[in-house]
């Protein structure tokens, strides 16, 4: 469908790289559902220099999620070369992407992130520099601007251009808006018309609809999911499926959610192990869970699971009690 570099998507949707989300397990399962393109949560280029055994764990990368983005966040050129050209060399990573969206303070104060918002010379420097030292195709996710008195999306996305990079996503937030008030999706179509190479839109795109809007209307050539995918893979498979037919799928029942999220479960113990996976998995299972009546209480009940099989279990009784009453409706009806 459409091409950054030489790597070919087969389809406009993109995972956007959450921090704290987009491991293997994830991706992987985002992945069966039907996104084009994967990307791994941002790393540190200090803490891949350093070897950093957390850090050399999330570089790793299932074949299957493949085409896969690799995203490195930094604020000194030679550490962010340096990193660049390591997972160029040393990851089946399709793609290498620098991060300059992220809002959090303890990365902008390390002049990361969505600080390089504020000077379109050192986009062009810094990605200018990690493109002439690596083999694979360099991409860029930045927001629209630092606040609203500083929306540099064009300039920058320019300089991008201009340093060689492939592509730009673009988040329709400013820094200072964080993850709050709405996308500003005129700023994103500016974007793409002042640049020439692939533009992908994000921010606000919570339904296929959506997703349809900001490819007519914006113009992007690909959609960029977040949030809408937390605890949601369908949201992918129902966004590609309405793209290419204009068919709307059904939601899925609370079986098949409470399936994937077991899959989901599995894959991140295979990738950590049991007491770090099921902890972390408490988090997704809120998400997996959201929209089913007598959620709080399972929740609460999942906050407290510390083994595979305590947090199975309560997923299960959480299925055949909504079944149940699914059941016993029906036949009052």
């Amino acid at each position: 469908m459409f091409k950054i570099g030489d790597i070919e998507l087969k389809n406009r949707i993109v995972l956007a790289p959450m921090a704290g989300v987009c491991n293997s397990a994830f991706r992987l399962t985002v992945k069966e559902f039907g996104a084009g393109l994967v990307c791994a949560e941002m790393v540190s280029d200090k803490a891949i220099l350093f070897k950093n055994a957390k850090t050399m764990n999330m570089l790793y990368i299932d074949e299957r999620e493949k085409p896969l983005s690799l995203q490195i966040f930094g604020g000194e050129k030679e550490n962010l070369v340096e990193a660049a050209k390591f997972v160029d060399k040393n990851t089946t990573a399709d793609i290498i992407d620098i991060n300059m969206g992220c809002p959090v303070p303890k990365i902008t104060k390390c002049d990361a992130g969505a600080k390089w918002l504020l000077d379109p010379n050192k986009i062009y420097e810094m990605v200018s520099a990690v493109v002439d030292a690596v083999d694979k195709p360099v991409t860029v996710k930045m927001r629209i601007g630092w606040d609203d008195e500083h929306i540099f999306a064009v300039k920058n996305a320019q300089a991008v251009e201009r340093a060689g990079a492939q592509a730009v996503a673009v988040h329709g937030r400013t820094r200072v808006q964080m993850y709050e008030g709405y996308a500003n999706w005129d700023i994103i179509k500016e974007v793409k018309q002042s640049v020439n190479i692939p533009v992908i839109g994000n921010g606000d795109v919570q339904t296929p609809q959506d997703a349809k809007r900001m490819l007519d209307e914006v113009g992007v050539d690909g959609v960029m999911i977040g949030r809408a995918a937390l605890g949601n893979p369908w949201m992918i498979y129902r966004t590609v499926k309405f793209l290419e037919t204009g068919e709307l799928m059904d939601e899925p029942n609370v079986r098949e959610k409470m399936d994937v999220c077991k899959l989901h479960l599995d894959r991140l113990i295979a990738l950590k192990n049991e007491n770090v996976a099921v902890r972390e998995m408490r988090k997704h299972a809120a998400w997996y869970l959201k929209g089913i009546r007598g959620n709080a209480t399972a929740r609460n009940q999942i906050n407290l699971a510390n083994t595979r099989d305590e947090f199975v279990e309560l997923i299960d009784n959480l299925v055949e009690d909504v079944e149940a009453k699914q059941a016993d409706a029906t036949q009052v009806g």
